[in-house]
């Protein structure tokens, strides 16, 4: 069973419970106004700052097994979920100390707050301990891959959001407010674009790391849901790649492959896991 009554006893479970708790705090406090005092916004930070170190606290907890005296990995599609979460609020919080993204806030600890639950509730299944050398370089570079994708993907709306900001066309009767031509967020959005790839870049080096340590300790090498979704996922980004460096792809067209990459990254071990796990009940490899 991946979701059992033990799931909520045990001594793991409260960091989850905390981290749920401080991300519906963060999303569903009051959004302060350009006039109001920044300090308003403290208590806001203080939650999600609880959140995030309790979500930290709670993978940690949640990805190890204890059989008796015996340690084993844990692993499944929700911790997946929840630590892709994890690092892109790390992002977020950096990129919101320079640029400003309040507006951002309410969607991503909404959404970290559903991956803990859903961490909480589907932990994954154990996997053996005699598991080979590489495998937790592998998983690292993997959850790494999916992390700095997410990034990316939050960049991207960002820089979807701010070209619509700058395109549309005022409200009757409204005056439109002045802004810096080209910029959007504080930022150039060129440098908003440019720092969007740099973060697919950086995934694309993680994804071909985690396929390579794959092969080198899979044996025999299964060509499975899991493998080919990867693959595919990881020829998106390596056309999208070329596509800027050679042709100079950008908006709209960037935004499309990173997308179709993505979705296909997340296929690759959430959705393959989940319809394993939730689906099927059926006990998977590493």
């Amino acid at each position: 069973m991946i979701l059992s009554l033990a799931s909520f006893t045990s001594f793991t479970s409260w960091p989850s419970g905390l981290a749920v708790l401080a991300y519906v705090l963060a999303s569903a406090w009051p959004q302060r106004t350009s006039s109001e005092d920044k300090n308003q916004d403290r208590p806001v930070w203080a939650a999600l700052c609880l959140g995030w170190l309790a979500q930290a606290l709670a993978i940690l907890l949640d990805t190890v097994a204890f059989d008796g005296p015996t340690l084993h990995a844990r692993f499944g599609f929700a911790p997946a979920l929840s630590v892709t979460t994890w690092l892109v609020l790390a992002v977020y919080a950096i990129e919101n100390r320079r640029l400003g993204l309040p507006s951002v806030r309410r969607a991503l600890a909404l959404l970290a707050a559903i991956a803990v639950a859903l961490a909480w509730l589907f932990p994954g299944q154990t996997h053996p301990q005699n598991v080979p050398p590489l495998a937790p370089l592998h998983w690292l570079t993997g959850f790494a891959s999916y992390g700095l994708i997410g990034a990316a993907l939050l960049h991207a709306a960002l820089l979807r959001h701010a070209e619509k900001q700058l395109r549309a066309k005022p409200v009757s009767g409204q005056i439109p407010r002045p802004s810096p031509s080209g910029q959007a967020l504080g930022m150039p959005l060129l440098r908003l674009e440019s720092l969007t790839l740099r973060f697919v870049g950086a995934g694309f080096v993680m994804l071909s790391l985690t396929l390579l340590l794959g092969a080198l300790f899979a044996t025999p090498w299964r060509w499975d849901h899991k493998t080919i979704f990867s693959v595919l996922s990881w020829l998106v980004f390596a056309v999208l790649l070329i596509g800027r460096a050679r042709f100079g792809w950008r908006g709209r067209q960037a935004v499309r492959w990173l997308v179709a990459g993505s979705a296909l990254l997340l296929l690759a071990y959430v959705g393959s896991r989940f319809v394993l796990e939730v689906v099927l009940h059926r006990a998977t490899a590493v």
